[in-house]
């Protein structure tokens, strides 16, 4: 079965397309490298939690929007395997570690999936 990297991002409000070209830069990467899908999807309909929320879990800002993505990958193993392949690609390092978001407050798992299904 698949394998998925999922990720939680606060992003400024006002980088909203500097993320986007970002994202869109790594992306045909993580497909290089064995992803079989990357998506990334703009914060537009997150409300306040009672207890817990998205914006509460990477403590966004007023002026910042949540961003939920994931990458696809066949297998943990080929995830593993790719992203070994990504940290050794050039194109990685000549694109700069310059993110437009905080990454110390982005979240991040590596999921296997008990139920998944497709119209």
């Amino acid at each position: 079965m698949s394998y998925v990297d999922g990720f939680v991002i606060p992003v400024p409000a006002d980088r909203k397309e500097e993320f986007r070209e970002h994202a869109a830069r790594f992306a045909p990467l993580f497909l290089e490298h064995g992803a079989t899908r990357v998506v990334e999807c703009w914060g537009d309909d997150v409300p306040d939690g009672t207890v817990t929320d998205f914006k509460g879990a990477v403590k966004a800002k007023a002026d910042e929007s949540v961003v939920f993505s994931w990458i696809e990958w066949p297998s943990k193993e080929a995830r593993d395997a790719g992203n070994g392949k990504l940290m050794d690609d050039p194109r990685m390092h000549e694109m700069g570690s310059e993110m437009p978001f905080d990454g110390k407050r982005m979240i991040f798992g590596g999921f296997r999936p008990i139920v998944s299904q497709a119209r």
